[in-house]
């Protein structure tokens, strides 16, 4: 028998509606000293008067929903109970609930029940942490696909597939005393040939799923004045960043998201890059510095109006080994230079630094909007070639990239020593190595540490 537990399934803060749920063998019991209800229909949804059994005081009407072990969530009784959307008010209910013997959830703790009970496998139960957290249509696709099975339906051939191997050769262990024959051998190294081929197909997938699932960090830097923080609220569609005509406005970086093709995208405004005794300005410029060291692409401002500096070229030449994009901006400017221009004036200035045909350019400005879109899809265009989530699942999660990796790695590794004759006793290490990998992306061979430390980054009521 398991303890019940509580939380608020909804988000905390003011809404029309707030759910709380409760899970294990008390739920009906406490559900019932709320309701002054003894009997409840399973998967049936009634409307009660909540009262503190303590003061017999009716503190709100709710909703209440019961879901009957096995057939729920968790695989345990549950109890829903939607209220009124009072953060005071759902504060009360899950007091109460306390009080009459629940307990407060942990992180993810009804998630960890459904999977502790058969309700679901591991890589389903992340799914719907992905799903939570998804911020684009196509996440939140790739999310209810691995919810549904995709994936564990995916694993489970090749495990089958790498079972039969090992059956095999485990059998050649317990009762042949000769060598393996040589056909069979060369078969056995065909099939695990195609076992990690497969894995690795999945596993390829990773890239573009890492980018629907957590985008792309992209960094605004330039010297002061150039414009970087018109251009960052361009590009959001709104007045986020302070825009002055004095230099050294923008002292700390400032974030924010939106989406371009169904990536999102993590915009961080930086302090104009230059040399500066004021120290609070020394400070923004020293974290700019380190935004450029971890972005995935970084958008190098010129300004179209001026000549260019020796702070430009030193901040271009200090990008020239990441992914980067030079972005000239206020080209509506009458005197502005073109991009032509531009690659022509340091060529002849500042070749011997660095080689600007390398580097991609676009012309914009923050004022009208024009070079907007190819600017967006610039940003993208080096990450987005591999994105083909419209044809299949996509591996979204590091976690199961990794085990992937590890379970191909030890499978190849079998191979070379089949190759090397070794007896099939050391040849079998690898491979159920690679099938306790596997294993673990779907829960059937994990820790309880590493349980814990998964389902420690899901929200509370879930």
């Amino acid at each position: 028998m398991s303890d019940t537990i509580v939380a608020l399934a909804t988000p905390t803060g003011r809404s029309g509606i707030g759910v709380v749920r409760l899970s294990g063998e008390a739920a009906v019991k406490i559900a019932a000293s709320l309701t002054r209800n003894k009997e409840f229909s399973p998967r049936h949804s009634h409307l009660f008067s909540l009262s503190d059994p303590a003061t017999n005081e009716v503190i709100d009407e709710a909703i209440v929903t019961y879901f009957k072990a096995p057939n729920s969530f968790t695989g345990e009784d549950v109890i829903e109970i939607s209220c009124h959307g009072s953060p005071v008010l759902l504060r009360q209910v899950i007091d109460i609930c306390l009080a009459q013997g629940a307990r407060m959830a942990e992180p993810g703790e009804f998630s960890l029940r459904a999977l502790a009970n058969g309700r679901m496998n591991l890589a389903e139960a992340e799914a719907i942490r992905d799903l939570i957290d998804s911020q684009t249509v196509a996440s939140a696709r790739q999310a209810v696909r691995q919810m549904r099975g995709e994936f564990s339906h995916q694993l489970q051939p090749i495990k089958d597939e790498l079972l039969d191997v090992i059956v095999v050769l485990e059998s050649a262990l317990e009762f042949v005393e000769d060598d393996l024959p040589k056909t069979q051998s060369e078969n056995i190294k065909l099939r695990l040939a195609e076992i990690a081929n497969d894995v690795n197909k999945i596993a390829a997938t990773f890239k573009a799923g890492k980018l629907i699932r957590d985008g792309l960090r992209v960094a605004l830097v330039g010297r002061p004045n150039v414009g970087k923080s018109s251009l960052f609220n361009a590009l959001l569609g709104s007045d986020r960043a302070i825009v002055t005509d004095i230099a050294g406005t923008t002292r700390d970086q400032i974030h924010e998201r939106f989406t371009v093709g169904d990536i999102p995208i993590s915009l961080i405004d930086t302090a104009g890059l230059r040399d500066t005794t004021d120290t609070v300005e020394s400070i923004g410029v020293e974290r700019s510095r380190r935004t450029m060291a971890d972005a995935d692409i970084v958008l190098v401002m010129l300004d179209a109006t001026d000549d260019v500096t020796s702070e430009d070229q030193e901040i271009i030449q200090s990008v020239r080994d990441v992914p980067h994009l030079i972005v000239l901006n206020k080209s509506d400017k009458p005197d502005a230079i073109s991009v032509a221009e531009l690659r022509t004036n340091f060529e002849r200035n500042a070749a011997d630094l660095f080689d600007i045909q390398t580097s991609k350019i676009i012309a914009t400005s923050a004022k009208t909007g024009s070079g907007l879109d190819d600017l967006q899809q610039a940003i993208i265009e080096p990450f987005a070639q591999h994105d083909n989530s419209s044809n299949g699942f996509l591996v979204t999660d590091a976690r199961h990239h990794d085990l992937l990796l590890r379970s191909a790695d030890e499978i190849r590794h079998s191979i070379d020593l089949l190759e090397q004759h070794q007896s099939e006793e050391i040849v079998l290490i690898g491979l159920h190595n690679a099938l306790r990998y596997l294993g673990q992306i779907t829960g059937e061979t994990t820790t309880e540490d590493m349980l814990t430390r998964i389902f420690s980054t899901f929200c509370i009521g879930k």
